[in-house]
């Protein structure tokens, strides 16, 4: 009689609770807790503080474009010094920029962009470097992919808790207070993940080793990386497009209203895709699956061109939204494998621009074609380029199957 695999809900139980693994594990989820809502948060501030909306665009723009030239050049560092110094200097570094920021006063003030750009340069790097750390951390091949299904899920609890937890302390108290507070919660995550021990298979120091050369491109340097960081930033784009199709076809129907709601949809179907189908995971190769995965996504994104109402655009998104987080878990499992071991924390770095870049993309050209063309164009516009994403995926999968050779397997 053979035992039946656990749930896995008790999976991501064990792993998370493990001696040496859990420390790091739930420190990076307190440090991770700015990173959803601080662009949102900004704009808050700055129309609290009577400043107009492109005042507050400006603010948050300027923190994001901090955030898209400072990681990798943060994360370059991790891999070259180790994570405990570049934690340590970010987790004090991104509060104190934050409450500069906030305490300087009144819209007009030119040091608020200034502020948010160095705020977003110093932003503690615990995406990546937890990310990195699940692919040196003393873990069977099962648990490994435990790990990054957990981080994929973990990306949709925080999308969804993050801007909730934000609404929750500006009802005690003003948009600027709330942002100095998570913006201090995730320093003092950063500064956790930082001095917490790790097992000692994951050393402390840089490697030993040379350092590949050249540097301008680091990871980067890979075809197979470069090849599935392509994959990340065009299947990111369908979720941009939908960003925007999604209020304009409740708009149409007089359901502003129910947006946040509808959105939720989106979210839920993701976890719930973690949750019951991450088991089958475990079977073929990830370079195998990882095309299919991204052909269902693509699906998924056409879903929405069968809605007629908001309940069933809800329906759509849910059913749809259900393999974004294995797609997810997929990515970040290959990037451990194809990039060079000594930069892993830089790899995942760009794997992430690489999505922020899509999805921006994406809601540009969905602003673009909405109005014109209508929510149901950019919503087929989304289904095209998903299947685009996966036509690429099964062109590369060859390129993706190729490990990074042994002897650059070395820990940070």
């Amino acid at each position: 009689m053979t035992s039946r695999p656990p749930g896995q809900v008790r999976r991501f139980r064990a792993l998370l609770t493990r001696r040496q693994v859990a420390g790091p594990a739930w420190w990076s989820v307190v440090s991770r807790l700015p990173v959803y809502l601080m662009s949102l948060a900004m704009v808050l501030v700055v129309r609290e503080q009577g400043g107009s909306y492109a005042r507050a665009g400006l603010v948050a723009a300027f923190y994001t474009l901090g955030m898209a030239l400072g990681s990798p050049l943060v994360a370059r560092q991790v891999d070259r010094r180790g994570r405990r110094p570049v934690l340590l200097a970010t987790g004090i570094a991104y509060p104190a920029a934050l409450a500069l920021l906030v305490a300087s006063g009144g819209p007009g003030d030119r040091l608020q962009p200034v502020l948010a750009f160095a705020a977003g340069v110093v932003l503690p790097p615990a995406n990546s470097v937890m990310r990195s750390l699940w692919a040196r951390l003393p873990l069977a091949d099962d648990e490994r992919r435990t790990a990054y299904l957990w981080e994929a899920l973990l990306t949709e609890l925080l999308v969804i808790g993050a801007p909730l937890m934000l609404a929750g302390l500006m009802l005690a108290d003003s948009a600027g207070l709330a942002v100095v507070a998570v913006a201090t919660l995730g320093g003092a995550g950063s500064l956790g993940l930082a001095l917490t021990r790790l097992p000692p298979e994951v050393a402390e120091a840089p490697a030993a080793t040379p350092e590949p050369a050249p540097r301008l491109l680091g990871p980067l340097r890979s075809r197979a990386l470069l090849a599935l960081v392509a994959v990340m930033a065009l299947s990111a784009v369908p979720i941009g497009l939908l960003t925007l199709a999604v209020p304009a076809f409740l708009d149409a129907r007089g359901s502003t209203g129910t947006t946040g709601v509808v959105y939720a949809c989106w979210g839920v179907g993701s976890a719930l895709g973690a949750l019951w189908l991450g088991r089958s995971q475990d079977g073929a190769p990830v370079h195998r699956r990882f095309p299919w995965l991204v052909l269902a996504f693509a699906a998924g994104a056409g879903l929405p061109l069968l809605a007629v109402s908001p309940l069933t655009l809800g329906l759509a998104l849910a059913v749809g939204g259900v393999p974004i987080a294995l797609v997810s878990a997929s990515e970040m499992t290959l990037v451990s494998q194809v990039a060079d071991g000594r930069l892993l924390t830089e790899a995942f770095t760009w794997a992430s621009l690489a999505t922020v870049v899509g999805d921006a993309v994406g809601q540009q050209v969905g602003g673009l074609l909405v109005e014109p063309a209508g929510p149901r164009a950019v919503f087929g516009a989304a289904l095209a380029t998903g299947l685009a994403a996966a036509l690429l995926a099964f062109g590369c999968r060859p390129l993706l199957g190729r490990s990074a050779p042994e002897e650059v397997q070395e820990p940070v």
